[in-house]
């Protein structure tokens, strides 16, 4: 009978402060139910995720397509630009010969989410190349 009535008393007292405190209230419900969502996400199989193109927006594609395509440490980094529009990425920038123009490109094509590559590298003393020019064929990659 005395723990029903100290459980009872606690659980008033809980309440009380919770109610005085309601600001606190809300960050420990935000918190245990956060961990509660990232239990329940991390226990579905990856078998049932969707594809990575579908998953993914296009600012975090660019980020996986660097961190991918860029792990080498032959590929000039500081030198190419990757920007993404609807699941299509542009390579932007200079490379120092065309077979690691061939290979940025066609690393690029293995990310998982890439819909096209859209090459607009160019060598050293070269022009570079427009958007308009590649997308009538000149440079234009699918994935």
């Amino acid at each position: 009978m005395f723990k029903k009535l100290l459980f009872g008393a606690a659980a008033a007292g809980a309440v009380a402060w919770l109610s005085k405190n309601q600001e606190t209230a809300k960050r420990y419900v935000d918190r245990y139910a956060g961990r509660a969502k990232g239990a329940a996400s991390s226990a579905t199989s990856d078998a049932a995720r969707a594809p990575a193109e579908e998953r993914l927006n296009d600012p975090a594609l660019a980020r996986k397509v660097e961190s991918e395509v860029f792990r080498d440490q032959d590929v000039p980094k500081g030198s190419i630009s990757v920007n993404v529009e609807y699941g299509v990425v542009y390579l932007r920038g200079e490379v120092p010969d065309r077979g690691q123009m061939d290979a940025l490109v066609a690393r690029t094509r293995q990310v998982d989410g890439v819909r096209a590559v859209e090459n607009l590298t160019h060598l050293p003393n070269e022009a570079p190349p427009t958007k308009d020019e590649t997308s009538q064929g000149a440079g234009s990659q699918s994935a």
